[in-house]
C-alpha cells in the first residue's frame, strides 16, 4: 500500500511539474506565443511548425489548444490553419516526451536549485518566472525517477499484477484506459511518461503500453473538447476537428497494434525508449497524413457545429454596414444611427430603474441587466466599426465627427454600467430589506429622474444635429441639475434632523442614487462641449456660445453660495 502511495505521489509531482512549466512559460512569453500562433496562418506547414514549437515550450498540447480555440472563437484565425497548429501540437508533445526520457538525473537538482534562487529573489520579474520554469523541469525529471523507483517493487506485488492483468489482450479496453489516464492527469505527456515507466518496470507488456499511448492521445483530444464547452461554435470546432483526427488514428492503428508491438519490440532500444519512439512515430505519421485534410475537416466540422442563430431578443447592430467603410461619410452616418440606438436603450434602462425604485419588481431588474448587455454589445460593435476606418484618410470635419461618435458611445456605455450599479444598490439596500423612501425622498428622486430623461433626449438631439442653441440649453441644464441635486441633498439632511424613520433607513441609498444621477447627467451633457467647441461655428454663434458660458459661470458661483446647514436648507423650495 505504501508503494502505491509513493507511485501516486510521484505521478502527482509529475503533473504538478508540467503545470508549473506551462504556467511559467505562458506568463513570460504568453504574448509572444499568441503573436506567433496568430501570424502562422498563411501556410499549413508554417502553422504545423508553430504548433510544434509552442507546444514544446509550454509542455502541453492542451495549453496550445486553449490559445488556438480562443483565436478562432474571436474570429482572428480560420479553422483550417488552427487544425494544422493542433496537429503540430500533437507532434510537439511527443517530441518533449522523448526529451524528458533521456538520462537527465544530473539536471534535476541543478534546475530546482537555480530555479528556487531565481524565483525567490526575482519573483515579480521575467527572470523569476523563468526560475519557476526551471523548478517545473526539475520536478518533472525527479518525478520520473520516483515513478521508476516506486514501480520496481510493485512488479512483484500480487495485487498490482491482478490490477494490471485486466489490461492484456483487449486493445479497446487498453486504449480507453490510456485515455482515462490522460484525462485524470490532465496531460497526455504525463500519461505517456507514466506508461513508458510502467513498461520499463515490466508492470505492463509492450503491447499494452502501445495501446495506452494511443489512448492517451485520444484522451488529450477529449480534454481539449471539454475545455471548449464555454466557447462559441467556432471555438468548439477546433477541438472537435482535432479529436476526430485522433479518433481516425485510433481506428486505423488499433487493429494493427499486435504486429506493430512485435515490430517495435525488435528495435535495439530499451523498453522505455521503445514506447516513446512509438509515440513520436505514431503522432508524426498521423499528423503528417492528416495535414493535407485540414480544409476538408474544417468544412465537415462546420457542418457538424453550425453557428447558432442569434436569439431574437439579443440586440444586434442594424446599421453598421461594412461595405460603407469605403465611403467614410456614409460609414459615419451609420455609426451615428447605431449610437442613437444605444441612447434609446439607455433611456429604456432609466425608465425601468424608476419602476424598480417604486415597486421593486425583480423582472424589471433582469430586464435592466439584459439591456446593459445590449448596450455593451452595441458599444463594442461601434468601436470596432470605427477602428476599421483609418482616421488619416478622413477630412477634418469627418475626423471631428468620428471623435464625437466614439466619445458619446463611451459615455453611453458608462451610463449603462452606472444604471446597473444603481439597480444593484436598490435591490441590496431597499428591496431585499423591505424598506421604502419617504414621500418627499421619492418625489426628489423622481424629479431628478425626469430631468435626466430630458437631458438625455436633448443630448441625443444635439449629437444628431450639432445644434448650437441646443448645446447651450444642454449646458445650462447641466448647471440646473447640479443646483437641484444639492438642494435635494440638503433637504434629505433636514429630514434626518427631523428623525424621519424612512429617510434614516434609506439615507445611504438616497444619497448614492442622487450622486449617481449627477454622474449620469455629466455623461449625457458632455456632448455640448464638443458642439460648442466646433471650429465650424459662425462668429455670431460663437459670441452667443461665449455669453452662454459666462452665464453658466455665474450660475456656478450662485451654486457655491447655497446654504450648507440643514436649517438653511429647509428654506429652499
Amino acid at each position: 500500500m505504501l508503494k502505491l502511495l509513493d507511485l501516486l505521489s510521484a505521478v502527482a509531482l509529475l503533473v504538478w511539474g508540467t503545470h508549473i512549466v506551462r504556467t511559467g512559460i505562458l506568463r513570460v512569453y504568453g504574448a509572444n506565443l499568441r503573436r506567433i500562433l496568430s501570424r502562422s496562418v498563411q501556410k499549413r506547414p508554417l502553422a504545423f511548425a508553430a504548433g510544434i514549437g509552442v507546444t514544446a515550450l509550454v509542455q502541453s498540447s492542451n495549453a496550445t489548444a486553449l490559445l488556438v480555440t480562443s483565436f478562432v472563437a474571436s474570429g482572428l484565425m480560420a479553422l483550417a490553419p488552427a487544425l494544422a497548429i493542433m496537429l503540430g501540437a500533437d507532434v510537439g508533445t511527443a517530441l518533449m516526451a522523448r526529451v524528458l526520457t533521456l538520462d537527465l538525473s544530473w539536471l534535476s537538482p541543478l534546475a530546482i536549485f537555480f530555479g528556487v534562487v531565481f524565483f525567490l529573489t526575482r519573483k515579480q520579474t521575467p527572470l523569476g518566472q523563468l526560475g519557476r520554469v526551471f523548478i517545473g523541469l526539475g520536478l518533472i525529471i525527479l518525478a520520473l525517477q520516483l515513478i521508476v523507483a516506486a514501480a520496481e517493487p510493485m512488479t512483484q506485488a500480487k495485487g498490482v499484477k491482478v490490477l494490471f492483468s485486466s489490461l492484456t489482450g483487449d486493445v479497446m479496453l487498453d486504449a480507453m484506459t490510456g485515455a482515462l489516464f490522460a484525462m485524470i492527469s490532465y496531460s497526455s505527456l504525463a500519461a505517456v511518461l507514466l506508461t513508458a515507466t510502467l513498461a520499463t518496470s515490466k508492470v505492463i507488456s509492450l503491447k499494452v503500453a502501445l495501446c495506452l499511448v494511443v489512448g492517451a492521445n485520444l484522451g488529450s483530444g477529449i480534454l481539449a473538447l471539454i475545455g471548449t464547452t464555454a466557447q462559441n461554435a467556432a471555438g468548439r470546432r477546433v477541438a472537435l476537428g482535432s479529436l476526430l483526427f485522433k479518433v481516425a488514428g485510433c481506428v486505423l492503428v488499433l487493429p494493427l497494434i499486435g504486429p506493430l508491438s512485435q515490430w517495435v519490440d525488435g528495435w535495439p532500444f530499451r523498453t522505455q525508449e521503445l514506447v516513446i519512439a512509438f509515440h513520436v512515430l505514431y503522432n508524426s505519421v498521423r499528423c503528417l497524413a492528416c495535414l493535407p485534410l485540414t480544409s476538408h475537416m474544417a468544412a465537415f466540422c462546420t457542418r457538424l457545429l453550425p453557428d447558432r442563430p442569434t436569439p431574437e431578443d439579443r440586440v444586434r447592430p442594424r446599421h453598421l454596414d461594412p461595405a460603407a467603410l469605403e465611403t467614410p461619410s456614409l460609414a459615419l452616418v451609420n455609426a451615428v444611427r447605431e449610437t442613437l440606438r444605444m441612447g434609446d436603450i439607455v433611456e429604456q434602462m432609466l425608465n425601468n430603474l424608476l419602476d424598480v425604485i417604486r415597486t421593486g419588481n425583480p423582472l424589471l431588474g433582469k430586464e435592466i441587466r439584459k439591456l446593459d448587455d445590449d448596450v455593451d454589445a452595441l458599444y463594442t460593435a461601434i468601436k470596432l466599426y470605427l477602428a476599421r476606418m483609418p482616421r488619416e484618410d478622413l477630412v477634418e470635419r469627418d475626423s471631428r465627427r468620428w471623435a464625437e461618435i466614439i466619445e458619446l458611445a463611451i459615455n453611453l456605455e458608462q451610463a449603462g454600467d452606472i444604471i446597473e450599479h444603481m439597480l444593484s444598490a436598490v435591490q441590496d439596500k431597499k428591496t431585499s430589506r423591505s424598506r421604502s423612501f419617504s414621500d418627499n425622498g421619492l418625489a426628489e428622486i423622481t424629479a431628478l429622474h425626469s430631468q435626466l430623461q430630458v437631458n438625455l433626449r436633448l443630448s441625443l438631439s444635439v449629437f444628431l444635429n450639432g445644434d448650437q442653441e441646443g448645446a447651450r440649453r444642454l449646458r445650462r441644464a447641466k448647471q440646473r441639475f447640479r443646483l437641484q441635486e444639492r438642494r435635494y441633498a440638503h433637504s434629505h439632511v433636514e429630514r434626518l434632523r427631523q428623525q424621519v424613520v424612512q429617510s434614516i433607513e434609506t439615507s445611504s441609498l438616497h444619497l448614492d442614487l442622487i450622486s449617481d444621477m449627477k454622474r449620469l447627467n455629466s455623461l449625457f451633457c458632455a456632448i455640448a462641449y464638443a458642439v460648442l467647441d466646433n471650429p465650424d461655428t459662425l462668429p455670431g454663434e460663437l459670441e452667443e456660445a461665449l455669453e452662454a458660458l459666462q452665464e453658466d459661470d455665474v450660475r456656478g458661483l450662485e451654486e457655491q453660495r447655497l446654504p450648507t446647514s440643514p436649517s438653511d436648507s429647509s428654506a429652499i423650495g
